[in-house]
This record gives structure tokens, C-alpha cells and sequence, in this order.
């Protein structure tokens, strides 16, 4: 499975072409906060949300989980590219990478 870094995923963000951003934890600890923008998928739910949430299987699609030592990423990334997506992408890092480099997460209560 293909990997993107930190850097490469924030610019690859900021370009006309962003990706797709899936997390892939269960909803209550997407509800705590995600990158901005991400839909929520977790491993038990490709199947089922993955043709509602991501309609275009040619689409840019980056999983991201908590941390380098969670597999979910990994996991839903297999799935995804079993069910035809064909641009899968994991972020490795998660969401532990993203906020010790500096960068807000959305949904976070106030």
C-alpha cells in the first residue's frame, strides 16, 4: 500500500486537486476531532459507507488512523483498493503526527 508523509499530505491539502481524507477509528473517536474535512470510516463499515461517502473509485483517497502504531488505516486501505478504489493512499502518522506538528483538528469541542 502506498504511504504519504506529513509534508506531502498537508500540500497535497492545499492543491486543486485534495484528496479524499478517510479516517478509520470508530465514530466516537472521530467525533473528538479529525483533519479537517475527513469522512469517517471505520474497518468494519468499508463495505456498507464506502459507496455512499466515496462515489468515485478513480478519486484521490488518503486513510489516516490515530497514530503509527494503529493498523485501521492500513486495514480499511486493503478494503478499499478490494472493492476498486484505485488511488489509496495511508497517512501513517494520524492524527498523533498531524497535532504534534502544529495542525488543528476539526470537531474538537471548544
Amino acid at each position: 500500500m502506498k504511504t504519504i508523509s506529513l509534508n506531502d499530505l498537508f500540500n497535497l491539502l492545499r492543491s486543486p486537486t485534495p484528496p479524499v481524507l478517510v479516517e478509520a477509528l470508530p465514530a466516537r473517536y472521530f467525533a473528538q476531532g479529525h483533519l479537517p474535512g475527513a469522512c469517517n470510516i471505520n474497518t468494519g463499515e468499508v463495505k456498507t459507507l464506502a459507496p455512499q461517502l466515496l462515489p468515485d473509485k478513480d478519486a484521490g483517497i488518503v486513510v489516516y488512523c490515530a497514530s503509527v502504531t494503529c493498523t485501521n488505516s492500513d486495514q480499511v486501505a486493503v478494503q478499499l483498493h478490494a472493492l476498486g478504489y484505485s488511488d489509496v493512499t495511508v497517512f501513517k502518522g494520524g492524527k498523533a503526527e498531524w497535532q504534534a506538528a502544529g495542525h488543528a483538528l476539526e470537531g474538537v469541542a471548544a
